[in-house]
């Protein structure tokens, strides 16, 4: 049986600059390694007017159900300014007991140790007829997460239900740890939507203003409106939800002229007590009432990038919490923080959890994991697999 040292996988990685969407040869290496297994790999690439294309993988080894499947994405953000990195961010070098390069929390080593896990455990086993349950192992992994998330993860999802295919669990290798591994198991996420305000008046002259209606004064006064009070104060499983403003733009270089309109931008990250579609309800009804009489008028555009949602602490975060357990001896905490990952659109085919490195340095320069980090995480798959493939 073949052997994957998910170390030397993750640099191999690493080494491809597969900043969105660019997928820079990523796929290929990692489907080299899953045929290397048995893997049957589908290489499939979506697109859609007005966005870039996107190669995705999905790999499966054994027809049986049930199918679990790990999930991820290849590609990575952008380097930021090459000075800020002490060593060429696409290299994948090991300095210290360290793998430094883009990707390496977030997530191509995470990619690195499923594979390792499934070789292990395949080395144990053997092929699928021969695993004390019968079943199937699947890898959905994206080029996109880091991007607009148009052509990635959901269009696969789509695809596997058109050929029938089912997922039956999933565990999403996002760096979930905040200090150390086996800290944090994610069960859920925030929601999380875009607003921009726009509120048109009258120019004039600050001179003159009774000949003017000043759509800043009006758009101070709304935002003030949705941002004197919390939003709630929390969940069972979720922090408050939050509205925070991001930017107030005017446009407008002259200190004596009062300009015609005024916009902003907020973000709302909201728990399970809302949606985006109360929100934008509540947001109309706060507005219209803080605009006041007259002639100005708001506009406001919405975009929803994901709903709020929670896998309940059940069957799969207790199989991660045990796997965790054995292999770390810490107990992690069951956690909805953190901003938004594809986990919400694979929530809707089966339950799913979040569980991978340490991610301090994600998206800094010198990003970088523990190599023992790697190896570990590796084990805490592969103790899930024999927990989940373990017989009656």
């Amino acid at each position: 049986m073949t052997t994957i040292e998910p170390v030397a996988l993750a640099q191999a990685l690493i080494k491809c600059p597969s900043v969105t969407p660019a997928d820079a040869g990523a796929l290929g290496v990692l489907r080299a390694a899953l045929e290397s297994l048995g893997f049957g790999c589908h290489v499939l690439t979506f697109s859609e007017p007005g966005t870039d294309d996107v190669t995705n993988l999905y790999a499966r080894l054994g027809e049986a159900a049930p199918n679990f499947c790990f999930a991820g994405h290849t590609d990575v953000v952008p380097t930021g300014d090459r000075e800020h990195w002490d060593r060429d961010p696409f290299a994948g070098d090991v300095i210290d007991g360290a793998l430094f390069g883009r990707g390496a929390a977030d997530m191509k080593s995470a990619i690195a140790a499923f594979v390792g896990a499934v070789a292990r455990f395949c080395a144990d086993h053997g092929s699928p007829a021969d695993w004390p349950r019968p079943g199937s192992i699947s890898l959905l992994i994206t080029g996109d997460e880091e991007g607009p998330a148009v052509n990635g993860t959901r269009k696969l999802l789509d695809w596997l239900a058109a050929r029938g295919e089912a997922l039956d669990a999933c565990v999403v290798g996002e760096p979930t740890n905040p200090a150390e591994l086996g800290d944090m198991i994610k069960i859920g996420r925030r929601g999380s939507m875009v607003g921009t305000l726009t509120v048109h008046g009258v120019q004039g002259h600050t001179a003159y203003p009774h000949l003017a209606d000043n759509p800043v004064h009006r758009l101070l006064n709304m935002l003030q409106a949705v941002t004197a009070d919390p939003l709630d104060a929390g969940s069972d499983h979720f922090q408050p939800s939050t509205l925070q403003i991001s930017t107030i733009d005017v446009g407008n270089p002259a200190s004596n002229v009062i300009p015609a309109s005024a916009t902003a931008k907020f973000n709302i990250r909201f728990n399970d007590r809302h949606t985006s579609a109360s929100l934008t309800e509540w947001l109309h009804e706060k507005f219209a009432a803080a605009l006041g009489d007259g002639a100005a008028h708001y506009e406001l555009d919405i975009h929803v990038s994901g709903e709020s949602f929670l896998t309940p602490p059940g069957p799969l975060s207790d199989l991660l919490v045990a796997a965790v357990e054995q292999v770390t001896g810490r107990t992690p905490e069951l956690s909805t923080t953190g901003g938004t990952s594809d986990a919400r659109f694979i929530k809707d085919h089966c339950p799913v959890a979040e569980f991978g490195l340490v991610g301090q340095t994600m998206h800094q320069a010198n990003e970088h994991v523990a190599c023992a980090d790697i190896d570990t995480l590796g084990e805490i798959y592969r103790v899930v697999l024999e927990k989940y493939f373990a017989g009656p």
